[in-house]
């Protein structure tokens, strides 16, 4: 028996010698090309395509590993492998691309890389494949005029004399029987330009939309409120907030807690940021070093947990004497049980927002509604050791 794989993939054809057929030998086979491919070691691919919110060291590997994998016609499974390949006549399984609209890789954001995992999961046992993941320069192409960005989704004959770089997946026209999971805010411009191309729209987030796709969600307000509202039974009215500002929901829910309260907005109090791990490490470190004369904020509540653990990161490294501020966040990813002191959280139900998710995207297929729906989840708290 010969076992050939696509050629554009780079394998070269390999005679199984006992002639029988070994699926456990072809998963060894395609984890070890991967495992070339990628520059890493076999253990590594294999805990990134099966073990969920598993993160790597190095920023980028495992989307460059899944991305490898999805070139290999590779999925985790036997059975999902044989549905990707098909029979002759059979019509193409439904696939699911993926759209992280905050960030330029899947690893800056465990949040997502978590909810990614989860979705993932849900699409093979729905008989799903992964398709492409997109990112933000995936829909921004450098337009030479006025050397203004413009957004351009699908290909046309007018946009095609003006591309300058090699054609993303964004870009090529609409496919049939696929459809799109939206992580994150999505800019309102881009959504008619997606609906040109893709059927079936979902959106995952803490920021609800105004009705523009199917949505499900965790209201980031709502998690925000309960955030500082813990604070404030703990006795706190001096809070610092680090995150996003801009027209983010957990900003507001942290400014309508303060006013619910009667404290004013304090501006010396906000610290705006991408809500990344070293964004937070800095800013609690400008935190420490600031003025003498300088109140210092009693609490600190972060947009997400990665900014939370770069801000205990920061605590623990620079020690000010008799200053250790409570800090909370939102998410509870997997790494907020392992910081010293713990997180204390809000809970995103990452694994049941997937689930609706995609219940939505085949409903939707299937033309089982035609209306537009919102899904909200709720949120709880997560008391651990970071709150006093």
């Amino acid at each position: 028996m010969y076992l050939i794989l696509r050629k554009d993939s780079g394998l070269h054809r390999t005679q199984n010698m006992t002639q029988k057929h070994d699926p456990k030998g072809e998963i060894t086979l395609s984890l070890k090309k991967i495992a070339k491919l990628a520059g890493t070691s076999v253990s590594t691919v294999s805990r990134v395509l099966n073990q969920p919110g598993h993160t790597c060291n190095e920023p980028g590997l495992a989307e460059k590993i899944w991305q490898i994998a999805k070139e290999l016609n590779y999925l985790p499974n036997a059975s999902a492998r044989t549905l990707r390949m098909g029979s002759k006549g059979d019509l193409p399984p439904f696939t699911a691309d993926i759209f992280l609209t905050r960030f330029e890789s899947m690893d800056t954001d465990p949040f997502f890389q978590e909810l990614f995992q989860h979705i993932k999961e849900e699409l093979l046992c729905r008989n799903c494949l992964l398709g492409d993941l997109l990112y933000p320069d995936n829909f921004m192409m450098p337009i030479t005029e006025n050397s203004i960005p413009s957004m351009v989704p699908y290909k046309s004959s007018e946009n095609i004399r003006k591309e300058t770089s090699i054609i993303s997946p964004a870009l090529i026209s609409r496919k049939n029987n696929t459809g799109l999971v939206i992580l994150g805010k999505c800019p309102e411009s881009l959504i008619p330009a997606l609906r040109k191309r893709y059927a079936c729209i979902v959106g995952i987030d803490r920021n609800p939309t105004d009705y523009l796709y199917d949505e499900v969600f965790c209201d980031g307000a709502v998690a925000a409120i309960k955030a500082v509202e813990y604070l404030f039974s703990l006795g706190h009215r001096h809070i610092a907030y680090i995150g996003d500002c801009n027209f983010e929901s957990r900003y507001i829910g942290y400014y309508q807690a303060l006013l619910a309260h009667k404290i004013p907005l304090n501006y010396q109090n906000i610290y705006p940021s991408r809500q990344t791990l070293k964004e937070g490490y800095d800013i609690m470190c400008s935190i420490l070093h600031s003025d003498s004369n300088t109140t210092l904020p009693s609490a600190i509540f972060c947009a997400n947990d990665t900014t939370a653990i770069g801000v205990l990161k920061a605590l623990k490294q620079h020690k000010k004497r008799g200053y250790m501020p409570s800090v909370i966040s939102i998410d509870n990813i997997a790494a907020s049980e392992k910081t010293s002191p713990m997180l204390t959280t809000i809970n995103i139900p990452k694994k049941e927002m997937a689930h609706l998710a995609l219940n939505l995207l085949l409903d939707r297929k299937e033309n089982g509604h035609t209306e537009i729906v919102r899904l909200e989840l709720p949120c709880h708290l997560i008391e651990r050791e970071s709150c006093t």
